[in-house]
């Protein structure tokens, strides 16, 4: 288990000094920031006296290697559009995605998975067949029309909730929260619905696939050969080994929500990270774009890091290979 753990963190870091070299690129071939600063008329001094004071003039992987070190440390210098330190301004925007992200992801878990093992268990029902036509259009559907739809039926015409913005928030120390004011939720319902949209359909769709293979297996068979009730060998076999699949596609699908959260939030205008990278790319505000590059891989390997682990609770056998190496 800790040979498995410190391979596993080897690799992480492997990729996140990967990823840091390709955040890193961003500064030398994706504009010139010392234009950004001063401007297109700028005299040869000023230009030759920010280089140095940016350490632009250093060679190349003394450069990187100083980006490498201030990044580990959560620095990326100063926002070429709003003057400001970058990692304030990612303080300040990562509450709202993760409030999204999480309320998107345990929306779709709570209902992916039993509508999953029911379309599995009562193939033949209406129901079933409604849930696989309404995976079939979450699927399809891209995230921005489906959140213009929402917005369309319940803001529009119906006039339940709030089309933008995220409403009340509290602050707890640093960390703002919407969850704790009636309002915040009344303004996260739309865009945490369009965000979970397209994860619960793939959760109940794989969910109800896995299902019926592991009913097939010869194990099941066997349960019910011992006289094990349908609740026993459903719930207490079957569903167990399902979620091992689940479980891993569940956990990258919150670091996707968090990474792929920018159209949702575009659309709501909801003041998140994606909202933030969208207008850094527009301003080639490029400390931003590099570090939510490697914010977003680094929530990445975590994530997958923790789903190698919840392995070892939920699959027995990979226990046993373990302790048979």
């Amino acid at each position: 288990m800790f040979a498995f753990i410190v391979r596993r963190l080897a690799q992480a870091v492997l990729v996140m000094v990967t990823v840091a070299f390709v955040a890193f690129l961003l500064f030398q071939y994706v504009g010139d920031p010392v234009v950004f600063i001063l401007g297109q008329d700028a005299t040869a001094e000023q230009v030759t006296a920010i280089r140095a004071e940016l350490g632009l003039d250093r060679p190349f992987f003394v450069q990187f290697w100083h980006f490498l070190v201030h990044a580990a440390q959560g620095e990326f210098g100063m926002s070429l559009r709003q003057g400001v330190k970058v990692s304030q301004l990612i303080a300040e925007r990562f509450p709202a995605t993760l409030e999204l992200a999480l309320v998107a992801a345990l929306l779709a878990t709570a209902l992916g998975i039993p509508m999953g093992v029911y379309a599995a268990l009562r193939r033949g029902s209406f129901l079933s067949q409604v849930f696989m036509t309404v995976s079939l259009l979450g699927v399809s559907l891209p995230t921005f029309l489906i959140g213009i739809l929402l917005i369309l039926v319940f803001s529009v015409t119906l006039g339940w909730f709030p089309s933008f913005g995220r409403g009340e928030v509290v602050q707890l120390g640093g960390w703002s929260t919407g969850l704790l004011t009636l309002k915040g939720w009344h303004h996260l319902v739309l865009p945490a619905l369009t965000l979970a949209i397209f994860q619960l359909t793939l959760i109940m769709r794989l969910v109800r696939a896995e299902m019926l293979e592991v009913l097939r297996t010869d194990y099941i068979k066997f349960a019910r050969a011992r006289g094990l009730s349908d609740r026993a060998v459903h719930f207490g076999h079957a569903l167990r080994n399902t979620l091992v699949p689940v479980l891993t596609i569940t956990g990258l699908q919150l670091g996707g929500l968090i990474a792929f959260a920018i159209i949702t939030e575009t659309v709501f205008q909801w003041p998140g990270m994606g909202l933030l990278f969208i207008q850094a790319v527009s301003f080639a505000d490029i400390p931003v774009m590099a570090a939510y590059l490697c914010l977003i891989a680094l929530i990445f390997v975590v994530i997958n890091l923790i789903v190698d682990l919840l392995y070892f609770v939920v699959d027995p056998r990979l226990r046993v290979d373990r302790a048979g190496h």
